[in-house]
């Protein structure tokens, strides 16, 4: 039995919230020491009193809410830095003027970091800078003249190390997703490798095997061992690649590598579609497919345009180049256009002889290949030389393509 992996994604922001759960903690205690230790000097002891016996309440009944980014809602980190603006603001009703222009601290002195610090963890650093301007603006508000320079420093460091601590955050988030992304890929990568080592050593051989001996034995064995060869080559081609793989894309680049899958059935006109996936339905044992690593989008109608001559061109191979011909499709992405070439081993076209099926009304060339091309302000080139089979070119600009 295949031992089933498990990914496991790590949380960077957890030891955070376990860290500011340890500091609210401690500075609502240091800041009940430090009114203590200069209770004397208080004109209005009871409002401090008061105050700090809330926050030492507060802080204790919340510490839950700081345990993780679930639990720490916005409602509680606006009512969590109102406790903290509030402090700020009864600091003079409660302590003298001459004190805080000496440069005495507030009520909650540094316990106010933790309120801001809450805002960077959950938001990043731009509800740092939001919660950190509000301290700020407090901080300023209960000084009647002008700020000392100790103040100014409090207020620009606090805000300093909440955007830098929010910024910091949002790096190492957007780590985590890039790294739990590539682990899920790897994890589904070897669960498909496991896969089709099943299927290379089970089903792909079966089907080998029955071409080979409907070959061998001719008849109706032999149109059953075509169609084996046909599904052999359409699994082999699944299981190495995919035939509709998803295209991936940027969903944040704010927060790094992180990319998402989007549906190649488009919602519109506008949406695009990889023209590779159009295209690799029509591979078999007697088409070749070859396509470019990365994905080709066009405009959906313009896809579906160029696949529909593609698969035009192909009708051609089966109806004219026989029975045993085979056909090579190469996809082309230059950047301002895209080039489709369809080429066959068959027997080729006589000199003359699109001119001549076009004056008896068979238009599969004239309207099936090139009228779509142009419609689309392309062009279809077809090159064909007697005895060595028939090449033809699709070329469709990017960008100037007619979506009716």
């Amino acid at each position: 039995m295949a031992k089933r992996e498990r990914v496991v994604r790590m949380s960077v922001e957890q030891p955070l919230w376990r860290a500011l759960t340890a500091y609210r903690l401690l500075t609502m205690v240091y800041a009940v020491l430090l009114f203590a230790a200069a209770y004397k000097e208080f004109p209005r002891p009871g409002v401090a009193v008061g105050y700090l016996a809330f926050l030492a309440i507060w802080t204790f009944a919340t510490s839950h809410k700081v345990a993780n980014a679930a639990s720490c809602t916005k409602g509680f980190l606006v009512a969590d830095l109102t406790v903290a603006i509030v402090g700020i603001v009864l600091t003079p009703v409660a302590d003298t003027q001459e004190r805080i222009t000496e440069g005495g601290s507030t009520l909650p002195t540094i316990w106010t970091a933790g309120a801001v610090l809450a805002f960077a963890i959950k938001g990043g650093w731009r509800w740092a800078c939001f919660a950190s301007t509000f301290v700020a603006a407090a901080n300023l508000a209960i000084h009647t003249g002008q700020p000392t320079r100790d103040t100014l420093h409090n207020v620009l460091l606090v805000w300093v190390a909440s955007v830098a601590i929010g910024y910091v955050v949002e790096v190492a988030r957007a780590s985590e997703n890039t790294l739990a992304r590539a682990l899920e890929i790897e994890a589904a990568t070897r669960e498909r490798e496991r896969l089709a080592r099943d299927i290379h050593d089970g089903v792909l051989q079966v089907l080998a095997m029955v071409q080979r001996r409907g070959s061998e034995l001719g008849g109706e064995a032999e149109e059953l061992g075509r169609m084996a060869g046909e599904q052999e080559v359409a699994l082999r081609t699944l299981v190495s690649s995919g035939l509709t793989q998803p295209s991936r894309v940027s969903r944040d680049e704010s927060r790094g590598a992180l990319v998402d899958t989007y549906e190649e059935e488009p919602g519109g006109d506008d949406a695009e579609l990889d023209l590779r996936t159009l295209l690799a339905p029509h591979a078999g044992s007697r088409v070749s497919f070859a396509e470019p690593g990365t994905p080709v989008p066009l405009p959906a109608p313009a896809a579906k345009e160029l696949a529909a001559a593609v698969g035009a061109a192909l009708d051609n191979v089966r109806k004219h180049a026989g029975d045993g011909a085979r056909a090579w499709i190469l996809v082309e992405d230059w950047g301002d256009e895209v080039l489709v070439t369809v080429r066959d081993d068959g027997p080729g076209i006589p000199a003359g002889r699109l001119d001549q099926a076009a004056g008896e009304g068979r238009m599969g060339v004239a309207l099936s290949i090139r009228g779509r091309l142009r419609d689309l302000g392309g062009s279809a080139d077809l090159v064909s030389v007697p005895g060595q089979g028939t090449e033809v070119e699709l070329k469709v600009p990017r960008g100037r393509t007619d979506k009716r």
